[in-house]
Order: C-alpha cells, then structure tokens, then sequence
C-alpha cells in the first residue's frame, strides 16, 4: 500500500473533523488506485496470489457504518421483506377469488346450457265425454265401451234390436215367455236373462241388469260370441 503523508505545514496545523474525512477519502482513492494497478495478475502468479481484499462497508457520507446505521438498514431490509410478503398474499387471494369467479361462471353456463328455456307444456287432459240421458245416448256410450272391448256393432245393429225386443224401454219385462215361466224374466233394453248378463258383463259398466248402458253391451257381447256381432240377429236370440 503506498503511504501518505501530511505536508510539514499541515503538521503543525490542528486537524480538524473535516480534515479527518478529507484525509480519509484521499487515503481510500489511493487504496483503490494501487488495488486497481495490482488487480491484473502475472503469468507467473499464483491464485492465492489474487484473493479478494475485504473492503469494509461506509455510509453514504464515506465514513464508516456505525451500530445504528447496521440497525437503520436492517429495519429497511424488514420493512421491504413485509412488504414483498404482503403483496405476494394480497396476489395469492386475488387469484384464489379470480379462480373461484370463473368456476362459478362455468358452472352457471353449463347449468344455463343444460335447463331448457322454456318446458313443455304438458297437454291438457281429455274432459270426460258426455251422454245424453236418452235411448240415443245410451247406445252412443254403449258403442264407445264396445270399441274400446273389441265387442263389434253398430249404431243400427242395436237400434234396432233393441225397438223390437223392448220398445226403448230400459225397464221392460218379459212375463209371459220360458224364461219367465221358469223364474228368470227377461229385462231392459235387449231382454236379457241375468245368467247371460252375469256372463257377459263387460267391466266398467254398472253391475245392474236394467242398467241401460250395461245392458246394452252385455247383450252385444253376448250376440258377438254367439252369432258374430249385433247386426246379424233379426229376431229373438
């Protein structure tokens, strides 16, 4: 290292503080010019040779750091490491919420995309069909039971059967004839016995024999078993 020294006329002089800090400048420019000289190393030197000098750390005025300076910067180095900390927490939350956003979105979509807009309305039911309590609606409902049974006839076939055997009188009865005399007149609409009404019965209508609706379909499912339907009997069957 290349020694300093004061003039002889300084010597004599009282130093100041800011002599001190002068002198000290000059004596570390001087210390870096001789570093920087010696920095290169020889073809012949060793690495040893070339270790890094320590240089001890100053302050922003070129003295060096004191206690309170080392306590200053270290509660800076806190201070900016909490801060980092707090903004990569404030990041991490914004981006959970972002997230959770999203997915709530998508599922918002897909529930959207799978509802349809608009149901189908569902059809209004059928109201029950209505009959006109009279011979006409009495074989009209009789012709709707026996098209739903497959029992076969039609609206002459029964009309006029029924015009022969009781006149449209759904309470008439026969006293006079076999089956009066033994003891199972004939009633209603088409004369029918109850042994026959009993066999022939078609389910869902009433279970009476002077019914005129289940007496109607009784006697046509009785003629369809025995003579092919209604509209072929003529006469007394």
């Amino acid at each position: 290292m290349l020694g300093f020294t004061l003039p002889r006329a300084a010597r004599n002089t009282r130093i100041t503080r800011a002599h001190k800090v002068s002198a000290a400048l000059v004596a570390t420019a001087s210390c870096a010019a001789a570093l920087s000289l010696t920095a290169a190393p020889s073809d012949a030197a060793t690495p040893s040779a070339h270790a890094p000098v320590a240089v001890k750390p100053v302050s922003a005025n070129g003295l060096p750091l004191t206690a309170k300076d080392r306590a200053d910067d270290g509660k800076k180095d806190k201070v900016l490491a909490s801060s980092v900390a707090d903004h990569l927490k404030v990041t991490g939350v914004e981006k959970q919420g972002h997230t959770a956003k999203q997915a709530a979105s998508r599922s918002v979509e897909r529930k959207a995309i799978a509802t349809p807009k608009t149901a189908p309305k569902a059809a209004p039911k059928a109201a029950p069909k209505r009959y006109a309590n009279n011979l006409d609606g009495w074989i009209r409902q009789s012709l709707d039971i026996m098209k739903a049974k497959g029992i076969p006839g039609s609206y002459e076939g029964l009309h006029r059967n029924i015009m022969r055997e009781s006149s449209g009188n759904p309470n008439a009865v026969n006293d006079w004839d076999i089956n009066a005399i033994n003891g199972i007149p004939s009633k209603g609409l088409l004369q029918v016995i109850q042994p026959t009404f009993d066999t022939y019965h078609v389910a869902g209508t009433a279970n009476k024999l002077t019914d005129p609706v289940a007496n109607i379909t009784a006697a046509a499912n009785y003629a369809a078993h025995r003579y092919g339907s209604i509209d072929n009997v003529n006469s007394a069957y």
